[in-house]
């Protein structure tokens, strides 16, 4: 289970020496290999997304199937993991795009408790979901974060996305306009 081997390996070598031997193969990487396209897959055969109920910071379960109808980026993220981070106020931006019935993001923060995760992300204008214990995340088949998908109005994964992205770059938010199209 890819995401338990990233746990297991990060508990071994501790977080930080963890990071850091992650952010120096991340700097083997050219800049180019780096953009839009190459970390965002479209989902072949739209399979439906798996099951995703989880609670928020008030306690109150949420779960993905009362989304249906809208547009769901669904974001797998920690605290301690840089890109994520990075990453993080760009969700709200994005979310400020797009009309409340029509697009939806849900922020599940992966194996914290709820201090950690509130004290990190506030009140950022959208749901954020604990998975405390990693779970759901397994059975998203998350290998890494950040890990992002994008549901469709019918419950399908249409796009799977690897890495740090800028939720509100023109070129996303192309793509999400492009799947709220009737």
């Amino acid at each position: 289970m890819p995401s338990f081997s990233i746990r297991l390996a990060a508990s071994a070598m501790g977080r930080r020496r963890f990071l850091g031997a992650v952010g120096l193969a991340l700097l083997a990487i050219p800049p180019a290999a780096w953009s839009l396209e190459k970390g965002l897959a479209p989902m072949p055969d739209l399979p439906l997304a798996p099951a995703l109920r989880l609670s928020d910071f008030q306690g109150n379960t949420l779960d993905l199937t009362q989304f249906r109808g809208r547009v769901v980026l669904v974001n797998f993220w920690a605290t301690w993991c840089p890109p994520c981070r990075q990453e993080f106020p760009s969700l709200g931006r994005a979310r400020q795009l797009f009309k409340p019935e029509e697009f939806e993001i849900l922020a599940v923060n992966v194996d914290e408790d709820l201090e950690t995760a509130r004290a990190f992300a506030g009140t950022p204008g959208f749901p954020v979901l604990l998975d405390p214990n990693a779970q759901v995340t397994s059975t998203w088949k998350v290998a890494g974060l950040p890990t992002s998908f994008i549901v469709d109005r019918q419950g399908r994964l249409a796009f799977s996305i690897t890495g740090e992205q800028e939720f509100d770059d023109p070129e996303m938010v192309t793509l999400i306009q492009t799947l709220l199209q009737p």
